[in-house]
């Protein structure tokens, strides 16, 4: 099996990278747009197999791609990546002082046509921040590509994040305990290296 990793994410690499596994990346660009009907975990799991659709008709049979997309909910609310430092800093602000969920649909497509969807839900909650430090935070760390507009591995995570409740790996973008059970499952053979 050779695994593909659809994603220009860092974070996401460097998981992959940590868990032991070899990929290669394929990238293209993918709309996503989600129906206005989907509700958190819904958006996740859509997204992530709507990203892998559009690398079926490449895919040789020893190949699995690998997609996924992170949000952030607070309440029903969908928080992708902001489009400018100002909409980040609205995002901050809505954050601080509550709790939120952090929802990572993955989906793993095999060049035969099996295909698994998942996802993960994590619940963070921040303290209550002043708008010097989400400035400080949006200046200086650049989370545009990032939804909700924060990474819990950077420095807002470790002076904001109060309690975290399910995997910290779903919140930087990927849920490599439930990754390693799938793609073990989907390939019927060890992941471990010889």
């Amino acid at each position: 099996m050779k695994l593909v990793l659809a994603s220009n994410s860092p974070r996401r690499r460097q998981l992959l990278s940590d868990l032991g596994l070899a990929y290669t990346v394929r990238l293209q660009e993918v709309d996503e747009s989600f129906p206005p009907h989907l509700r958190r975990a819904e958006v996740a799991e859509y997204l992530a197999a709507h990203k892998a659709a559009a690398y079926r008709a490449g895919l040789a049979p020893d190949e699995v791609v690998l997609t996924a997309d992170t949000i952030v909910c607070l309440d029903e609310d969908v928080l992708n990546k902001p489009a400018d430092e100002a909409e980040a800093i609205r995002m901050l602000q809505r954050l601080q002082g509550r709790t939120h969920d952090v929802f990572t649909g993955v989906c793993l497509l095999g060049g035969d046509g099996r295909q698994v969807v998942f996802s993960d839900q994590t619940r963070v909650t921040f303290r209550e921040l002043s708008l010097s430090e989400i400035e400080h935070y949006v200046s200086q760390h650049q989370p545009l590509d990032k939804a909700g507009a924060y990474g819990a591995q950077d420095w807002i995570g470790m002076v904001a994040v109060t309690r975290l409740e399910g995997s910290y790996f779903n919140v930087m973008g990927l849920p490599v305990h439930r990754v390693w059970e799938e793609l073990s499952r989907l390939t019927g053979a060890s992941l471990l290296a010889d």
